[in-house]
């Protein structure tokens, strides 16, 4: 609320614009909250940045639906999300080996393995935790692209980006999993000891603790793990995606 910044901006679409100093009906702009249509936020447009002005996707003669039917199998992503502790790696894994011992081709993003490499130039601000997840939707896209089935095991823990990296797929190609574990259990668990690190304050910004986790509202599926054990939460996951399989 009533801070300032100078941003890059990133668009879905093509639109028309100007500097403010040379044109203020197509310099000035305001963000609209797509859910309550209240104002966000309003601002002057300084410069186009122009990085993709020159830049044209190549289009290949084998495609992602070529690359699948070698594999006999819808290329998708299974999104894991859920708060620390809940339980997302364990079932992600669980239904990775189930896949494969069918003899589907699959590939595992696990967060903390990413921030290894990859993302390992990320602090866990909000904004990093949203370049994290922009970076992790791009490399789904391309383990998808392959004709893979990705499995993602990420906190996520903002709508708005989950929302981002869905729309990067065609319809059907992301189900997003609600892994629902109570914070109090999570906490209870603990099995990397961090939420007693967060809550003595050695940590800062984490989920659930210091920073907010927002839970989906309409995932493809939604796994309750305090009820039922990792073998059957998994198996519920894999019920879900078979059904998608035979729907083909």
């Amino acid at each position: 609320m009533n801070e300032i910044a100078f941003c890059n901006l990133s668009l879905a679409t093509r639109v028309a614009l100007d500097p403010y100093v040379e044109n203020r009906a197509t310099g000035a702009f305001i963000l609209v909250d797509r859910f309550t249509n209240r104002t966000a936020g309003a601002g002057m447009v300084a410069f186009p940045l122009r990085r993709a002005t020159n830049i044209h996707a190549e289009q290949f003669l084998v495609d992602k639906h070529a690359r699948a039917a070698l594999d006999h199998q819808k290329p998708l992503v299974l999104w894991f999300t859920g708060l620390s502790g809940s339980g997302k790696s364990t079932i992600a894994k669980l239904v990775e080996q189930a896949l494969h011992a069918e003899g589907r081709h699959t590939y595992a993003l696990d967060g903390d393995n990413l921030r290894h490499g990859l993302n390992r130039d990320l602090g866990f601000t909000d904004q990093d935790r949203v370049e994290n997840i922009r970076r992790v939707g791009e490399v789904a896209k391309l383990f998808v692209d392959a004709g893979l089935i990705v499995l993602c095991s990420f906190i996520s823990p903002f709508r708005a980006e989950r929302r981002m990296v869905r729309e990067l797929f065609d319809q059907g190609e992301f189900i997003e999993v609600f892994v629902d574990t109570p914070i109090e259990e999570c906490v209870r668990r603990d099995p990397k000891g961090l939420y007693a690190k967060a809550m003595s304050g050695a940590i800062q910004n984490f989920t659930g603790v210091s920073s907010p986790y927002e839970s989906p509202e309409n995932p493809e599926l939604r796994i309750n793990t305090v009820s039922g054990s990792p073998e059957q939460t998994a198996e519920i996951v894999l019920s879900h995606l078979r059904s998608l399989i035979r729907a083909r």
